[in-house]
């Protein structure tokens, strides 16, 4: 009886968690923030190989969503954001090496304009043969900035493009820089996407949104030990919802598993704080401005096992 009961306080932390990374330049020693150099690819496709963790693309983890199926904790999935060139002239040998699929997600315009720094059409296709080819909309834009007219004619004009030129059906989306709220989001999700999926740290299991799947960054030099600790903690946002109007955030409620009782508040360029957790409500009453254009409050038990809230100004 005391292991079942141990067992049921601590299900919020036993479900299986698979983890989607995201890169974006592969070395390319001009634009350091966004490289992963190919020793670093090296050595992190080493550790999955090593380790007996299952390489699959984006979708086939959402797939196991839809289908309410649990996600192999040994399953990884790599997203490469924007199709820079780097991607195909520098690291794609190395994913077809290690036999990794992985989940390429196009800045349409880039490519429509041939941007020097951007894959071709023709380049793409040829990536397709070893991944999946999915949109990142088409003019990289701030997507919270746009209307909902603008949002939608900005994503049509690019599915459109994407289609013509690639003859694949894009499964899944992404946003620019990350940023979105819930009227982006369902403005997207007219689009029929499989998925959606954000630039949040944690991870995907059984009860994730399939319209906001959580990606893990990796860039320089990364402890990938300290990124798979990343699990998603189930919880339900009441308050905020938004940017407040007048900069600061003033409540943070959210709805958790009933069996936690402390937890921990992260506020962007505040930190961390420890709060206690009464019948599954964290209900927090603040007087913080809110001091970026692009906030991240997040709840966690243990810094790891996390969910996130964005407030873009």
């Amino acid at each position: 009886m005391k292991y079942f009961l141990l067992l049921c306080l601590c299900s919020f932390y036993l479900q299986a968690n698979a983890h989607i990374f995201v890169y974006h330049r592969f070395g390319d020693n001009k634009h350091q923030s966004t490289n992963t150099t190919l020793k670093e690819l090296e050595k992190e496709f080493e550790y999955f190989k090593s380790n007996n963790y299952k390489v699959v693309t984006v979708s086939q983890i959402a797939q196991k969503l839809k289908n309410g199926e649990e996600i192999p904790d040994n399953w990884v999935a790599f997203s490469i954001d924007d199709a820079y060139k780097s991607f195909y002239t520098n690291a794609l040998k190395i994913f077809k090496k290690y036999n990794y699929p992985f989940t390429l997600f196009v800045y349409v315009e880039a490519t429509q304009k041939k941007y020097p720094d951007f894959m071709t059409w023709e380049q793409i296709k040829d990536a397709s043969l070893y991944g999946e080819i999915a949109f990142h909309s088409y003019g990289h834009k701030h997507l919270t900035k746009l209307t909902n007219e603008e949002i939608f004619e900005e994503t049509k004009i690019a599915y459109d493009t994407f289609v013509r030129n690639l003859n694949i059906t894009p499964m899944g989306y992404t946003y620019p820089y990350g940023e979105y709220d819930e009227r982006v989001k369902e403005v997207i999700k007219k689009f029929d996407f499989l998925y959606i999926a954000n630039q949040n740290n944690g991870s995907v299991n059984k009860n994730s949104d399939i319209f906001d799947l959580n990606r893990v960054a990796l860039v320089g030099n990364t402890n990938l030990k300290e990124k798979l600790k990343y699990k998603t903690l189930d919880a339900i946002w009441i308050e905020p919802k938004e940017y407040p109007k007048d900069g600061k955030l003033k409540h943070v409620k959210v709805q958790v598993d009933s069996s936690i009782k402390n937890a921990k508040l992260f506020i962007s360029t505040y930190g961390w704080q420890d709060i206690k957790v009464k019948n599954g409500i964290i209900d927090i009453k603040l007087d913080k401005k809110l001091n970026l254009n692009r906030n991240r409050v997040a709840i966690s038990t243990d810094y790891y096992t996390i969910s996130n809230k964005l407030l873009i100004k």
